[in-house]
Formats: C-alpha cells, structure tokens, sequence
C-alpha cells in the first residue's frame, strides 16, 4: 500500500433513514475534517427509503459539495442492504462506514485513515478503552453490547472487544476478497470484520468517541436483531472452521470481485 497521502483516496458510506435532524450535521462535520486534513475523499450517502427530508436534504448537498453522492435505495429497506449498496458505489482505495446520526466523531476517520496507510488492511475502533469519550449510550444497549461482545471474542479467541460497531475502515480490496455479503440488516456490523478476520487481513484497534443521538430515533431494536447477529456470527464461525482453507491468502486477493455479489441477498432476513 503507498504511503502517500495524495494516492490514497477514502470512500465514506453513511446509510441514512429518516435522518433529516441529523445529515446535513453528519455530512459537513466528514467533508470539513478530511478536507482539512487534505485527504481525498468521497461521501456517498445511502438513502434507504426514508419517508422524511433526508433524500431533499443529501440532494440539495450534492449539488453544493463535489465530494458528496447521493445513492437513492428502493424497497425492501434494509440497514445493510443500504451498505452493501454503498460498498459497490466506491471509488477509493478505503472505506470507512459511518452511521448517519452524528454518533461517530469525524476527527477518528483521521486515526483510521493513517492505520490503513501505515499498511494495515483494516482499522477497527473501540469505544471501551482508557482515554475515549462515550456519551448517553443507552444502559441496557451498553450491557448487551458488552455481552455480545464477550461472546465473540471467546467464540473467536481474540482480545478485540468493539465487533459490534458499525464505524470501522477497510482497504477496498478486503470489501472484495470478503464478498458475497449474506446480512441485510444490522447484523452487517459483525459480519464485515469477523470475515475480514477470519480470512487472515491484519488490522489496527483504535480509540473511538461515540456520541448518543441528540435527535431522530434509533433504527436498531434489539429484539428483532439478536437473532440476526447470532446468525451472522455462527455463520462465520463455521466459516472459519469448516472452508477457511479455500480461501485465498490476503495478499492473493487483489482482483476486483464481481460487485453484484456485494449486493448478494443472503438468508440473514
């Protein structure tokens, strides 16, 4: 990987549902800090069938930033249906997903751009170590959130402990060599770097800030989801037991897969 800051161009994938309150926020605050750092960059927004202003907002900032896109989802909806839709749009040489409710600080898209640049194929956050910030996250949300997460790191053996995250970055050839995508909804979150793990890419764990919504709702409910994420998880679980010796080696990985198997509904539903 070039360790030139000007080769290495960063896709931003932001799935958005019925987040007029907090895009417009969300976006800027992404264009101004890797602007400000001169990273070049793409922000492509996933309008996953919103019902409010999102879409009118995403195309009135299309038309005034040249670094933002807009991609317009049709039924049926679906969180990681939008980022599998994001992932087939990118131009970069990385991509970072990033949620669209302002809960992710742009400023670490900074910390994870100069991992991948340092060669490491993926960067990963983690909001539960000494010196991050994480403000109003949910109390019953944070005790599921640390038991999932004791669950995959015994189930794997790792010492990682943020799986769950959505906000994490990938060289784009791991987007590749990991596809065909099967989760349509959140579990999409575990399914990326459990994939990208088990197939042997390296990755960097670095300290992120989270911040709890100040306005909208939260798209992810946790009754209807675990299952999802069980099912995600065991999935690659078996993976790595059962066919990891068919894959090939990262370093094997570098021609483009066909970008229809990104979108590949899988039975996640």
């Amino acid at each position: 990987m070039s360790t030139d800051k000007g080769c290495m161009k960063l896709s931003i994938v932001i799935p958005a549902h019925n987040e007029e309150d907090c895009i417009e926020h969300t976006v800027r605050g992404i264009v101004d800090t890797l602007s400000g750092h001169a990273i070049p960059h793409e922000v492509i927004v996933v309008d996953d069938n919103s019902l409010d202003r999102t879409s009118e907002i995403m195309q009135r900032l299309s038309a005034e930033i040249a670094t933002v896109r807009v991609i317009t989802r049709s039924p049926p909806p679906g969180f990681g249906r939008a980022i599998r839709d994001g992932l087939c749009a990118i131009t970069g040489d990385a991509v970072a997903i990033v949620m669209g409710d302002a809960s992710d600080d742009p400023n670490d898209l900074c910390l994870y751009y100069d991992s991948l640049r340092q060669g490491y194929d993926c960067a990963f956050g983690t909001r539960f170590q000494k010196g991050t910030e994480v403000r109003d996250y949910p109390v019953v949300k944070l005790m599921v959130n640390r038991l999932a997460n004791s669950f995959i790191r015994v189930l794997f053996g790792i010492r990682y402990n943020d799986m769950t995250n959505a906000f994490k970055a990938y060289n784009a050839r791991v987007i590749r060599a990991i596809s065909p995508i099967q989760a349509n909804h959140f579990n999409i979150t575990v399914e990326l770097p459990l994939k990208a793990l088990v197939r042997g890419f390296s990755y960097a764990v670095v300290p992120v800030n989270w911040y709890g919504r100040k306005s909208g709702v939260s798209k992810l409910t946790l009754r209807q989801m675990g299952r999802k994420y069980l099912f995600s998880v065991l999935y690659v679980w078996l993976e790595k037991h059962l066919v990891a010796d068919e894959y090939p080696l990262p370093d094997q990985t570098g021609s483009k897969a066909d970008e229809a198997a990104i979108r590949e509904a899988g039975p996640a539903d």
